[in-house]
């Protein structure tokens, strides 16, 4: 029996980074060995154990055979006779199919070291075709990487659009579509892995509404990148550059949905596209089975950022309604997400990554303001609810109209 360390642990420590999980697999044994040693068993679909003193994951040496559509249809051999090296081909990029002995020789048959020093991410072999995860996979770690200078190996990404070509990402489950979405958005570079799946045409299957936005046109004075899906792109990495929360940066995806469902007489205008974007928000979200968290920040961002834009020019009574209409009165941690989804669109724009947004800091002051309005003091004086709704609403009005004129 052998054990080596595989997978992301290895590719981490040559890359210099700090090695989280570490997976293990064993070569030359039986579930019932590992078992009289101490191993609990976990793996349903095929053998893998948690060893006695660490938790950590080993799981034998396995190879996989396709046998209907999907990430499930899949026969496993996990017999004692198959090989390290058979094991490490059945892995989706060369980076990821590394192994390390105990002794620290590394053990790299498809190239992964090459692929490390070239910053490729590469396939290991046709057999990457079998799994339609792997495009979402390979799209991630496009975003994980792209700060070191990684990118998509030609040939791979010609390989992922005849997989959804061939219907493969239209078997991916929603769960998992989300699974992956969350972790490139919490990712260094989010709008990397939109462009790669826009680039291999799984972004129009999984993300239909997404992918709307290429090759509509918006107002170059506006938007001198012109295109809503290139703006898109740049929103989403000023999102990143502002924030690491991954519900800021969900919403800065789903921000101008509407704009793709924009007839093509009216553009470049885009006349009620906040609201018909937040319809489409729902329903991406109840597809994916998006959490609350992000559902509610998505919609109000598609549905205010228009307003956020125009605070500096809006009277007391609209930034109320603004206030109101986000729940910042009551959510100050979510109207400061929502303020960064805001100021990431602004920013998104060619030539403007730099440029500062103060109607952040304005709604910041007037929210204050309508915050410091004591509601006690007016529900002292007797007003019946409906009367002392309205007078809350008034002091609010007037105090944020101070606050404009300090």
């Amino acid at each position: 029996m052998q054990t080596y360390l595989v997978g992301g642990a290895v590719r981490d420590r040559l890359l210099g980074l700090p090695v989280g999980e570490r997976d293990w697999v064993v070569v030359g044994a039986t579930p019932g060995e590992l078992e009289a040693l101490g191993y609990r068993r976990v793996g349903a679909s095929f053998p893998v154990f948690l060893h006695p003193q660490t938790g950590e994951e080993y799981a034998l040496a396995r190879t996989e055979r396709k046998t209907g559509p999907g990430y499930r249809g899949f026969a496993i051999d996990a017999d004692p006779g198959v090989t390290l090296e058979e094991d490490l081909r059945r892995r989706d990029l060369t980076v990821n199919a590394m192994a390390e002995a105990a002794d620290g020789a590394i053990v790299d048959p498809y190239g992964g070291q090459a692929d490390l020093a070239g910053r490729w991410l590469r396939h290991v072999s046709d057999a990457f075709r079998e799994d339609p995860v792997r495009i979402l996979r390979v799209a991630r770690f496009a975003a994980r990487f792209a700060p070191l200078g990684f990118r998509v190996a030609p040939e791979t990404l010609q390989l992922m659009r005849e997989m959804v070509a061939a219907g493969e990402a239209a078997a991916l489950v929603p769960e998992r579509v989300w699974q992956e979405t969350e972790r490139a958005l919490a990712s260094a570079r989010p709008d990397v892995f939109i462009a790669t799946l826009h680039d291999c045409g799984a972004l129009a299957v999984i993300f239909p509404e997404v992918a709307a936005l290429w090759g509509v046109p918006q107002a170059a004075a506006w938007h001198p990148e012109v295109d809503t899906g290139v703006h898109l792109l740049l929103a989403l990495e000023q999102a990143a550059r502002l924030s690491p929360r991954a519900e800021v940066r969900f919403a800065v995806l789903v921000h101008d949905l509407g704009k793709g469902s924009t007839p093509a007489a009216q553009w470049p205008r885009h006349i009620g596209h906040e609201e018909r974007g937040v319809a489409l928000v729902e329903t991406l979200c109840r597809r994916l089975g998006v959490p609350n968290r992000f559902r509610e920040l998505g919609g109000a961002v598609a549905r205010f950022h228009g307003l956020c834009h125009r605070a500096l020019e809006l009277r007391p009574a609209t930034i109320l309604r603004l206030l109101e209409g986000t729940d910042a009165l009551r959510r100050g941690e979510r109207f400061e997400d929502f303020l960064l989804a805001c100021e990431a669109d602004a920013r998104g724009r060619e030539g403007r990554a730099d440029a500062p947004y103060p109607q952040a800091a304005l709604l910041r002051r007037c929210r204050a303001a309508a915050l410091a309005v004591d509601a006690a003091a007016l529900a002292a004086g007797g007003l019946a609810a409906e009367a002392l709704r309205d007078a809350l609403r008034e002091a609010r009005v007037r105090a944020i109209a101070a606050c404009l004129e300090d």
